[in-house]
């Protein structure tokens, strides 16, 4: 942990910077987990990195070495002043004082995948947890055109993004994740591994794209305005929260779907497949 906390202390005193606790700033100090993000991106030198929230740029640094071309999206124009005096003699580096969930990342990628030595486009990120949720559905909505998404989250939260679809973990983004991504978790973090420390441990998880979709639906909006609900009121059976949100029109509705399916009267969402909510989308 030497190296990188030393450097980080470096930084912070000499730009007189305190972490944002706001915007969910806690900086990694930890060479191992840095080691380990990096080794799992298997990021190769036609490769173009995006990299969301690089805060004082311990990540960008790695990244930089090994990509054609690293992105850094920073919402803290602190940052941006130390990223570009940092980074300034990289010619493969670009920085965007930017919210990530108001850029056009699909019209980014395409732009830059219009460079020929410009081959794959990965997402790189140690993210605020405060918004860890939007960000990754944002990137999994929008089916971009990316290979995958390596990112440090709040362990909870990567348990639920992680977890196999019927499984104890499972939450409704589980099965959004599952659906676009296979999902992998790679190193948990200890809370000492940051300054500073945050109040949970983290985990570093990855997201490889799927190129299709797990399940073939016809109207996927509908499928997951149906899990969302059945979520709404987890401790109801299905039948009852989707009875009660109106996703089925009455109770006979329901058993009946049900029945069809063969799943009992009393299950719950958390145990279905992504498989059987396509399926009960298909009979409504």
């Amino acid at each position: 942990m030497e190296a990188i906390l030393q450097e980080t202390k470096f930084i912070m005193n000499k730009y007189h910077i305190k972490a944002n606790k706001k915007l969910g700033q806690n900086f990694l100090i930890n060479d191992k987990v840095v080691e380990e993000i990096i080794k799992s991106s298997e990021i190769k030198e036609n490769d173009l990195i995006i990299e969301i929230g690089p805060g004082l740029g311990t990540l960008t640094k790695e990244l930089l070495e090994k990509a054609g071309k690293v992105i850094c999206i920073e919402l803290d124009t602190n940052m941006i002043t130390i990223l570009k005096d940092r980074f300034k003699l990289y010619n493969n580096f670009e920085i965007m004082n930017e919210d990530v969930l108001k850029v056009d990342l699909k019209n980014l990628i395409k732009q830059e995948k219009q460079n020929e030595k410009i081959h794959q486009v990965k997402v790189v990120a140690n993210l605020p947890y405060y918004i860890t949720t939007p960000i990754i559905m944002k990137l999994l909505e929008e089916k971009l055109d990316l290979e995958t998404i390596t990112v440090m989250v709040q362990k909870e939260v990567a348990d639920r993004l992680t977890a196999v679809p019927g499984e104890k973990n499972t939450g409704a983004i589980t099965y959004s994740v599952n659906y676009y991504a296979e999902a992998k978790q790679i190193i948990e973090v200890e809370k000492q591994s940051f300054i500073p420390e945050p109040e949970v441990t983290s985990e570093v998880i990855q997201l490889k794209i799927r190129k299709q979709p797990k399940v073939q639906i016809t109207n996927e909006k509908l499928m997951f305005n149906i899990i969302k609900n059945a979520f709404t009121q987890r401790r109801k059976t299905l039948l009852n929260a989707l009875t009660n949100t109106n996703i089925f029109q009455n109770k006979e509705q329901g058993l009946e779907i049900l029945k069809e399916l063969n799943l009992k009267e009393n299950i719950r969402a958390e145990e279905l497949t992504l498989e059987q909510f396509a399926k009960i989308t298909e009979k409504l």
